[in-house]
């Protein structure tokens, strides 16, 4: 489609690419190396990935003091001992919860970061809902961001989250994260489009349910990096390997191809 093509190069233009290089050289680990004893979002899953040398892919919300916890569910039911929502609690709360399964503590983004250290790469999903703002939570990642040496990058499937970090920390790398969800006719291309212009990412995370994809197959000719989520299985990262850059696994999908 011509006109979106030339829409896209205006909109949605594609970063350097030393800016960007990075992220098709890794396998991340999604929610780290997790498993028996290790939860999701843990240090000991992202110490059993750093271990491995593999990228860790992680989830950050915010705390009801305004700080950037890492944790996936909305709801600490899942994963901990405790009930109700992450965001009634503060970061010191929060911190002092055990994850079910481990000694490991929720985490703050702070402490993943030191945790890691550059020692490998690291995608910071951030999680939005659409009745708020995603303002508060976008400073908070960008504060503790602020000095990290090491290769990083924010992404979400809420292009506002994208569209922020390109006013507000245009050097932070930035992604999309994207799920067709059957929607091929028109109008979920237009909206997958708009998605893009509203956004202005440096790279897409797609879901492999949906590859392939003419979508993220011309946004990757012209230079914008794909990675996909999740890969779980040996099936899935052999069409990973066919069509994107980068896979964000876990399980059997995180070995090697034979």
């Amino acid at each position: 489609m011509p006109l979106f093509a030339l829409i896209d190069r205006l909109l949605a233009p594609v970063p350097e690419a030393r800016k960007v290089a990075w992220i098709g050289g890794h396998v991340y680990a999604h929610r780290g190396l997790h498993g028996p004893g290790r939860p999701e979002n843990s240090p000991g899953a992202f110490a059993a990935a750093i271990e491995r040398d593999l990228g860790i892919e992680c989830d950050v919300q915010r705390s009801s003091d305004r700080q950037a916890m890492v944790f996936h569910d909305w709801e600490l039911d899942r994963l901990t001992d405790e009930t109700g929502p992450v965001d009634k609690r503060s970061a010191d709360q929060l911190g002092r919860i055990v994850l079910s399964g481990s000694v490991d503590r929720i985490p703050t983004l702070r402490q993943v970061l030191d945790q890691i250290g550059g020692r490998v790469p690291i995608l910071i999903e951030v999680k939005s809902r659409k009745d708020k703002s995603v303002a508060p939570l976008c400073l908070a990642v960008r504060r503790v961001l602020e000095g990290y040496l090491g290769q990083h990058a924010v992404m979400s499937f809420d292009p506002r989250v994208s569209a922020w970090f390109s006013r507000h920390s245009p050097q932070t790398v930035r992604g999309l994260v994207v799920t067709e969800e059957g929607a091929r006719s028109l109008a979920g291309v237009v909206r997958r489009r708009l998605s893009l212009w509203h956004a202005h990412p440096d790279f897409l995370a797609y879901d492999i349910r949906d590859l392939p994809s003419r979508f993220p197959a011309a946004q990757r000719r012209r230079g914008l990096p794909v990675a996909t989520w999740t890969v779980r299985s040996a099936e899935l990262r052999q069409r990973a390997a066919d069509h994107v850059d980068a896979p964000i696994a876990e399980g059997a999908g995180l070995e090697p191809l034979s």
